[in-house]
């Protein structure tokens, strides 16, 4: 599998292991600048031996040649993403455990190998964020029954996994090798039992605060309606943990009926972001502050990464990990939506959020995506007459990345079509009703202009995507997004088969799965709705598999 360097993967090494630019350019020349840099070096010579010895035992590995098969074989179903991960073999679910560790990105997740169906962590190992390639199981059940979802928390010399072991409890394992190929679980069991628990022990996360460990454990109030709730322990060792109390407080911004799974809690700028994922309605945030002298996590604003009920075809749960630069990296399982023989769920592309003013969100996509682009086509400045659907000619694919800037001007609904038949028996509608969404009062200056400070909707309609009848179409995402009143809209769009993903302004993003029946189903079209609308440019390429060497 090709690996890529790139300016961003420096950019987050230094970041992660704390080294300054002055002091790797040479500009900074006291004594202990010179003496940390040599230990340093000294610290990556010993690293990279143990690293080509670890490289060499994998060339014979019989899980690493497994899974190249495995790959072989069902590459060719036409459903099967090229540059979204995908499990090598069979199903796949929660990602876990997302880190940064010896200049690599980590990725881990709910995997299900033949020979043994009860959950392993499988494992991914990336430079780019994008480009990943495959490692032997990861956390093997035992004592457990099998091994659920959980974090990681990386320090200097090792990296902690904390994760949630069915029939025992809460357990810890440590890793410290250049590739994460070796696990030792802390004392053979559960570091937090679930028999005699005070509260729900399910999905944990970890972090450090004063040499102090801490744990979220994911569940439900104890009393009146369902509703999420993290349990809050502490560990000066990761053996022997202490409970404390419930941690959220202020939580108006859940619904009922949903609970806390796979909580991960991490600065975000100069405040705090809890992820979690509720088993009715999918993925959430809140945001807040961090009340380290209570261990309480205020939270004054909250959201949603599912806008709807998490299957069929709905985005799952997070993974996530700081990036060195004040934002959090996360990547989401995103379920099926029609059987697949062998294989099922797939990951989103990672995405970068960060803080937009006090109570706002931002999401990207993160990783050098730009290394995938092949075949490119550019549109420039193109009039969209109201009502009349304009086909993009030359402009086609089931594997693209397509990024549009649009005038919207007075038109109160434009849409883009993809993935869309010469007939349009089949298409995947995308659709932006600007101001069309609830009041934000925040925003709120003057009823007269009421409407300006109304939030925007994206819309993603997979319920035309598909005219085969073992694919259950998903009630159409519909999501707020701020556009200022002057602002263009701008777009980013990636289609990988069976996915849909759309980036909207750098705040928001919304993604389903779709499976077009037709070999055809590759077209893209613009309508404008009521009045007119002006495309200011509009670039599409065709996008690379990530697992072509």
């Amino acid at each position: 599998m090709r690996m890529k360097s790139s300016s961003f993967r420096r950019m987050i090494i230094m970041a992660t292991i704390g080294v300054s630019a002055a002091a790797l350019t040479g500009e900074t020349a006291s004594g202990a600048t010179n003496a940390a840099v040599a230990l340093t070096q000294q610290a990556a010579g010993v690293k990279g031996e143990a690293l080509a010895a670890q490289e060499a035992k994998l060339r014979d590995n019989p899980f690493i040649q497994r899974f190249a098969e495995s790959r072989r074989k069902m590459a060719a179903d036409p459903y099967r993403p090229l540059y979204h991960f995908v499990s090598p073999e069979s199903s796949l679910n929660d990602p876990n455990g997302l880190c940064f560790w010896n200049g690599q990105w980590h990725l881990f997740y709910q995997a299900y190998p033949p020979e043994n169906r009860n959950q392993h962590w499988g494992h991914a190992v990336s430079d780019d964020l994008i480009h990943w390639r495959d490692l032997p199981y990861a956390i093997k059940p035992g004592p457990e029954n099998a091994c659920y979802s959980g974090s990681t928390l990386v320090e200097s010399n090792r990296v902690i996994a904390m994760y949630h072991g069915t029939g025992q409890g809460n357990m810890v394992a440590i890793s410290s090798d250049p590739l994460l190929l070796d696990w030792e679980k802390l004392t053979g069991k559960p570091v937090i039992p679930a028999a005699g628990a005070p509260c729900t022990i399910f999905d944990p996360c970890i972090w450090q605060k004063d040499g102090v460990y801490y744990s979220l454990s994911g569940g439900t109030q104890p009393q009146g309606p369902r509703r999420p709730a993290e349990f809050l322990f502490k560990s000066t060792d990761l053996v022997k943990w202490e409970y404390l109390h419930p941690f959220v407080e202020g939580d108006v911004f859940s619904l009922v009926g949903d609970d806390g799974a796979c909580p991960y809690f991490w600065p975000l700028g100069d405040r705090h972001i809890l992820l979690h994922f509720s088993h009715m309605s999918g993925a959430h945030y809140l945001l807040g502050d961090y009340d380290k002298a209570r261990d309480k996590f205020v939270v004054t604003a909250g959201g949603r990464f599912t806008f709807g009920a998490f299957c069929p075809g709905g985005v799952h749960a997070p993974s996530a990990t700081p990036d060195g630069r004040g934002g959090v990296l996360v990547i989401f399982n995103i379920n099926n939506a029609k059987p697949t023989p062998g294989w099922d769920q797939i990951m989103s592309l990672p995405r970068r959020l960060t803080l937009v003013g006090k109570n706002g969100l931002g999401v990207e996509p993160a990783g050098d995506i730009a290394s995938l682009r092949g075949a490119h086509r550019h549109l420039g400045e193109t009039a969209l007459p109201a009502n009349r659907e304009l086909v993009l000619e030359g402009i086609q694919g089931n594997a693209l990345e397509i990024t549009a800037e649009l005038d919207l001007r007075k038109s109160p609904m434009v849409e883009l079509n993809v993935l869309r038949s010469p007939g349009k028996e089949e298409f995947t509608r995308i659709a932006i009703f600007k101001q069309r969404g609830y009041q934000n009062w925040d925003r709120f200056k003057d009823w007269n202009k009421w409407f300006e400070s109304c939030d925007s909707v994206v819309t993603i309609d997979s319920g035309y995507s598909s005219e085969l009848p073992d694919v259950t179409s998903r009630a159409p995402e519909s999501a707020p997004v701020w556009l200022a009143s002057d602002e263009p809209l701008k777009l980013r769009v990636f289609i990988d088969k069976s996915v849909v993903e759309v980036f909207v302004n750098g705040r928001q993003c919304v993604a389903t799965r779709v499976y077009p029946g037709r070999a055809d189903s590759l077209g893209v079209s613009l309508r404008a709705q009521g009045s007119d609308a002006v495309l200011k440019q509009l670039d599409a390429w065709t996008m690379k598999s990530i697992y072509t060497k």
